[in-house]
């Protein structure tokens, strides 16, 4: 076999292989959609036409809250600077029902131009695969965490934490991360207490759990709602939906209801208005 033969047939190898594990395809933005969930095991954005949200002036008792998160998302939108923002606290008090309803307001105001994108906690590893997609696109995007929070063992907060800031190419200046979580460092408290007492440097130890949550700019704290504040939201909802239901009958099974449920929260509420819905056989359309 002369070298013709051999370059003839390595070339045949080389192309077979190809065939046989062509190169991974580049995902991208699709065009039709502005809210998405990533999938990391396939490296692909899945588009959500319908996205599960409440109006903006449906959320009560965090107007401060609102107001903040709603002006940076706005400034980021308009092209200037803006803050990641850590939204935690009290379960149930719509924590990720406002960053989905701020999304929603801006988009409409923008036509489109600003994208919400879903991470699941367990796919953070692969955020610097998500943000060389996100990178080249001309939109902007919230990238979207729900329930954040980290557990004994856990070191997927260190890839949260070069692309928040520290990293070589840093967070792309088209992408903003919004979280939520029950926890303000992101951590247990045990799990920071036991850094402290079995560290050989519990300070250097403990910073390094915490400073996690330094590196979102905004930090949102939700308390649990008062019991005027609870009445307010369920008489919004009974107003917007046209539940038949006197006010001195609604707070009475209204206090039933949370009492059984040990807690007043807007979810709280949610779950008492669907009950009432479904009693007198209405729709919440």
């Amino acid at each position: 076999m002369d070298d013709g033969d051999v370059k003839n047939l390595m070339n045949r190898i080389a192309e077979a292989l190809e065939r046989l594990a062509p190169a991974a395809a580049t995902p991208n933005v699709p065009a039709d959609a502005d809210a998405f969930i990533w999938h990391a095991d396939a490296s692909r954005l899945e588009p959500v036409h319908e996205v599960n949200r409440l109006d903006i002036a449906q959320l009560v008792g965090i107007d401060r809250a609102r107001d903040t998160l709603l002006l940076n998302t706005r400034t980021f939108s308009d092209g200037y600077p803006a803050n990641n923002a850590l939204l935690w606290g009290a379960r149930g008090m719509g924590k990720s029902s406002l960053v989905k309803a701020v999304h929603g307001t801006v988009a409409e105001e923008s036509e489109g131009s600003l994208v919400m994108v879903e991470i699941h906690r367990e796919d953070l590893s692969s955020l610097p695969k998500l943000l060389s997609v996100l990178r080249e696109s001309e939109r902007k995007f919230i990238l979207f965490c729900d329930d954040l929070s980290f557990d004994a063992d856990d070191t997927t907060y260190k890839s949260l934490k070069a692309m928040l800031e520290g990293g070589i190419e840093g967070r792309p200046k088209n992408v903003l991360f919004y979280a939520t979580s029950n926890r303000r460092h992101l951590m247990p408290r045990d799990m920071i207490e036991n850094e402290r007492s079995t560290g050989i440097n519990p300070g250097e130890a403990v910073e390094e759990k915490v400073s996690l949550s330094d590196r979102f700019g905004l930090w949102l704290g939700f308390h649990n709602c008062d019991q005027a504040t609870f009445f307010e939201i369920l008489e919004k909802y009974v107003d917007r939906y046209g539940l038949d239901i006197d006010r001195d009958t609604l707070h009475a099974e209204a206090i039933e209801w949370s009492m059984t449920r040990g807690a007043r929260s807007g979810r709280v509420a949610w779950q008492y208005i669907q009950d009432l819905a479904g009693r007198q056989q209405k729709t919440l359309d």
